[in-house]
């Protein structure tokens, strides 16, 4: 898991080669005004998810993991809450790992807490199971998804 500002984006462009595209795209598009749904850059390998979302209570959020893909999380209303808990803590999920949905949800509660502000990013890889959305009111984000 790595938060960070979008401005300093490049120093984890190497960490996987679709990176600075997705950066580069999000940095030069106004996201806040767009309809919520996908914007595919490069198929199925690389697409935004742009969601516009009630936050919810952390009492009732589901942990999420995945194993195709890795999620970068970018609020673009308010700050959010996401919760934190590494897979190898985890005990079995709610219900088998949905392939098609590339989702397994768990009811585990989360170790840690992250606060990702306006302006700032979270990736989280696959052993990073993520509880999003966590806060008061309406929330619009990015979540970009990009393929291992």
């Amino acid at each position: 898991m790595i938060l960070a500002h979008i401005q300093d984006s490049a120093r984890y462009e190497s960490l996987h080669p679709l990176f600075q595209k997705a950066f580069d795209y999000i940095k030069a598009n106004d996201l806040s005004a767009v309809p919520a749904g996908r914007i595919v850059l490069d198929g199925d390998n690389l697409f935004i998810n742009v969601v516009d979302a009630e936050m919810v209570s952390a009492d009732v959020q589901k942990l999420e993991a995945h194993r195709q893909y890795i999620d970068i999380h970018v609020p673009l209303l308010q700050t959010e809450l996401i919760g934190y808990k590494h897979l190898s803590f985890l005990g079995n999920s709610d219900a088998p790992f949905d392939e098609a949905g590339d989702c397994a949800l768990y009811t585990d509660s989360q170790v840690c807490w992250q606060q990702v502000r306006v302006g700032e990013f979270l990736l989280v890889y696959p052993e990073d199971a993520h509880a999003p959305l966590v806060g008061e009111g309406k929330q619009r984000k990015l979540i970009i998804k990009v393929r291992i």
